[in-house]
């Protein structure tokens, strides 16, 4: 059993997503408002954050680089219908995963069980290395030139998986099915996951060597020489 925090100044919106989450299981508290959702995740252990964007006070986009400064808690953020920039900015404040408004509570719940089995699953104690950048599977940590690297959750599997299968070109659905689960899916997050991983593993971002962009494809990992 998970223990979720729901955040949603929409009453009716709560009660809804509270009662699925309940009856797949999981222990759910929940939230009116920014502050209130800050106080709680302070006050005890959570497994996982269900955010709407759009909140009284203090805002998701706010409550959710507050919570990537506390932790690595996931964070499924709510967004409204076409709101693309909103979705990107989460995504880039640290964001797991997000659901379009209106949505179906149903999918949310799936969303919720998908990255909590994420988080879940146990790691195959390997060590991949390419030149001064290391992935501690068992660890859940990457180094570069043996510094540590502050990566999101999907920023970590993003990066795990091109390192295991370096030289092979992914389109952007096959990474959302790869490294997200999703069998559809915004293709924006993969783009803003890339961009945030190259400023973080590449020299120069805006000339990637290693992450590359495969024209017409997708991406594809070059391993060191």
């Amino acid at each position: 059993m998970a223990r979720v925090l729901v955040v949603d100044d929409d009453p009716t919106v709560r009660e809804v997503v509270v009662q699925y989450l309940r009856a797949a299981d999981h222990d759910v508290v929940e939230a009116g408002d920014g502050e209130t959702a800050l106080e709680l995740h302070d006050g005890g252990l959570l497994d996982l954050v269900v955010l709407d964007l759009m909140l009284p006070g203090i805002d998701g986009i706010e409550v959710c680089r507050r919570l990537r400064e506390q932790g690595d808690v996931p964070v499924i953020m709510l967004t409204a219908l076409g709101e693309e920039t909103d979705r990107v900015v989460g995504l880039e404040v640290g964001a797991d995963d997000y659901v379009t408004k209106p949505f179906s509570p149903r999918e949310l719940t799936l969303r919720v069980d998908s990255v909590l089995r994420r988080v879940a699953a146990p790691l195959a104690p390997r060590r991949l290395e390419d030149g001064d950048l290391v992935v501690d599977e068992a660890g859940h940590a990457a180094y570069r030139r043996g510094e540590p690297l502050a990566l999101t959750g999907r920023e970590f599997d993003l990066l795990r998986f091109l390192l295991a299968h370096p030289g092979t070109a992914y389109s952007r659905d096959q990474l959302l099915e790869q490294v997200w689960g999703w069998s559809f899916g915004d293709q924006s997050t993969v783009t803003v996951h890339v961009r945030r991983l190259r400023e973080k593993v590449e020299d120069d971002p805006t000339r990637p060597v290693r992450l590359q962009t495969v024209w017409g494809v997708g991406y594809r990992w070059e391993a060191a020489s």
